[in-house]
């Protein structure tokens, strides 16, 4: 009787750690799939906002054909946007442009005309949405990381979760170069 007992206590105690393992692991799924489409919400707003920039710079020079530099500078940040790989070179070519977007913004302020020009309005507004949108975009992956970054940091989800070899994810940062106020000169 006491055999049968022990057997039946360690086939519980078994069962509880499958059963365990079997949640973390499927919960870790769930968290980085959910990270993984918090990333690709970020990259299809950077994509939309790549997108609208060639025909900003267009109506901008029809009004500011010796602004050159500012338009060279926006079309290397853009292509570095283009060919980040992983989120800290993402981060870093999205902060680059918009530096380069903010530079653009001063050139428009020399240029009242353009300022009141229709197609140039309806841009702008579609780049302020876009900027919101990615704003959002990037709370919600960060989000998503401090959620896993905890989860597999944390007894007992840190046994699975290194059993399966899984590491912290990057937070979405902006670069140091962001973080400065733009000149605006009138």
């Amino acid at each position: 009787m006491k055999k049968n007992q022990t057997l039946w206590i360690v086939l519980g105690i078994i069962l509880i750690l499958v059963i365990g393992f079997v949640y973390f692991h499927n919960s870790f799924i769930t968290s980085e799939e959910d990270i993984d489409g918090k990333w690709a919400e970020i990259e299809n707003n950077l994509q939309r906002r790549a997108d609208l920039i060639p025909n900003l710079v267009a109506t901008v020079k029809g009004y500011a054909k010796h602004e050159e530099e500012v338009f060279s500078e926006i079309a290397a940040a853009r292509s570095r946007l283009m060919g980040a790989q992983g989120a800290h070179d993402l981060s870093a070519a999205s902060s680059e442009l918009d530096s380069a977007l903010g530079r653009l913004l001063v050139v428009v302020e020399a240029y009242p005309e353009l300022k009141a020009d229709q197609r140039f309005a309806e841009l702008q507004d579609e780049l302020a949405g876009t900027e919101n949108r990615l704003s959002v975009a990037r709370l919600r992956y960060n989000q998503a990381v401090q959620i896993y970054n905890t989860r597999i940091r944390r007894l007992p989800g840190s046994i699975v979760a290194g059993m399966r070899g899984l590491e912290k994810r990057e937070y979405f940062q902006s670069a140091e170069e962001a973080r400065e106020l733009p000149k605006v000169e009138f």
